[in-house]
């Protein structure tokens, strides 16, 4: 059964990461890298799939070996973050508009602290 949920939720993240191909506020890469330990937890050859693509795989690699982060991918996050953070604050009333704003800055300070590959 375990196993099955974890079949579930890694086909889920696939489809969340080929919609954030398109949003550029989804990101993609971290849902490849959660389908892929969702596939490690219950079809291998799944996971060998994702580990072998030739986009997706360094990133998925990079961050099981050493939690690295590129710094492409950093400023693609950050900058997702700031656009969301500016659309809170002209879209949401006070004091609701802080919780985006404060998720961006915990978020966006704890990617930069990633090492890079």
């Amino acid at each position: 059964m375990q196993r099955h949920l974890y079949l579930i939720a890694g086909f889920v993240s696939i489809g969340l990461g080929a919609i954030g191909a398109f949003l550029p506020l989804l990101p993609t890469v971290p849902f490849m890298i959660l389908a892929a330990f969702c596939f490690a937890r219950s079809s291998p050859r799944l996971e060998a799939r994702l580990l072998d693509h030739p986009h997706f795989g360094p990133h998925i690699r990079r961050w099981r070996e050493r939690g690295a982060i590129s710094r492409r991918g950093k400023k693609a996050a950050l900058a997702a973050f700031a656009f969301s953070a500016g659309v809170a604050l002209l879209f949401s009333p006070w004091p609701w508009y802080l919780i985006p704003l404060a998720a961006a800055l915990i978020g966006g300070t704890w990617i930069w602290t990633r090492p890079e590959g």
